[in-house]
C-alpha cells in the first residue's frame, strides 16, 4: 500500500494535459520543464507526507511561475523550500509573495511538520498556464481567466480533484483559496459532484499580499481559525 507521499509523487510523474489550448496560452508543467522539480518535490513529500494520515485538502487556483512552477510544491518558492523545509533547488532562486503568506500560516499552525500532517495543498488545476503580455513577457494565467480555456479543461479539473481525494483526503470539509471566481467555480463543481460536505472559501494569499498586506496578521489569524475548527 502506497503512502500518501508515494501517491502524490506518482500523480506528479504522470501529470499531463493533452488538449489543444486557446491561442496564446501555454501549459506550464514543472515536472517536465525543470528536471529538479520532480526530484525536490519528491523529497519534500517523502519528508513530510511519508505516512497514511487522512488530511484535509486546500485548493488553490493553479501553479504560479515562481512557486510550484519551479519547485513542484504548491505555494512554495525556493526561499521557503530552503529556509523552512530544509531542501534546495540549486539552479533557481525565486520569491513568491503568496508563499511568504502561506508559510506564515504554517508557522502559526505549528510548523511545517505539523501542518503537513493535517493538510495537503494542491489545485483544481495542478498544471499552470502562462500567456504573453503586451510586452511579450510571459505572465501567469489563471484557469478561469478564459471561458474557452475553462470549458476545455473542466474534465481535467474534475479528474484532478478526484485524484487528490484518492490520496487519502478527509472529505468532511475542504478549503478554497479565493473567495471570487475560484470559489464560484469550485462550489458549482462541488454541488454537482459532491466532493466535500463543506467548502470553505478563504481570501487568496496573492490578494492578501498585494492589496491587504497591512492586515496580513489578521488574515493569518483568520486562516488559523478556519483550519483549526
Amino acid at each position: 500500500m502506497q503512502t500518501f507521499a508515494e501517491k502524490v509523487i506518482t500523480f506528479n510523474k504522470n501529470l499531463k494535459l493533452d488538449i489543444e489550448l486557446p491561442a496564446g496560452i501555454r501549459i506550464m508543467n514543472p515536472f517536465f520543464e525543470n528536471p529538479e522539480a520532480l526530484e525536490v518535490s519528491s523529497a519534500f513529500y517523502r519528508k513530510f507526507y511519508n505516512d497514511y494520515n487522512k488530511r484535509f485538502l486546500i485548493l488553490g487556483i493553479n501553479p504560479g511561475r515562481f512557486g510550484a512552477g519551479v519547485t513542484g510544491i504548491p505555494f512554495t518558492d525556493t526561499k521557503r523550500l530552503t529556509e523552512k523545509c530544509g531542501l534546495q533547488i540549486k539552479n533557481f532562486s525565486t520569491h513568491e509573495p503568496s508563499s511568504v503568506f502561506i508559510y506564515d500560516v504554517i508557522a502559526a499552525y505549528g510548523g511545517v511538520k505539523k501542518f503537513c500532517s493535517d493538510f495537503y495543498i494542491n489545485s483544481p488545476c495542478p498544471l499552470g498556464f502562462v500567456k504573453a503580455n503586451n510586452s511579450g513577457k510571459e505572465v501567469n494565467f489563471n484557469y478561469y481567466d478564459s471561458k474557452d480555456l475553462l470549458s476545455r479543461i473542466e474534465p481535467f479539473l474534475i479528474n484532478s480533484i478526484k485524484a487528490h481525494i484518492s490520496k487519502g483526503i478527509n472529505t468532511e470539509v475542504s478549503f478554497c483559496l479565493g473567495t471570487g471566481k475560484n470559489f464560484k467555480i469550485l462550489n458549482k463543481l462541488n454541488q454537482q459532484h459532491q466532493f466535500f460536505k463543506r467548502l470553505i472559501p478563504l481570501e487568496h494569499p496573492r490578494y492578501i499580499m498585494q492589496y491587504k498586506s497591512k492586515f496580513k496578521q489578521q488574515y493569518v489569524n483568520k486562516y488559523i481559525e478556519a483550519l483549526s475548527k
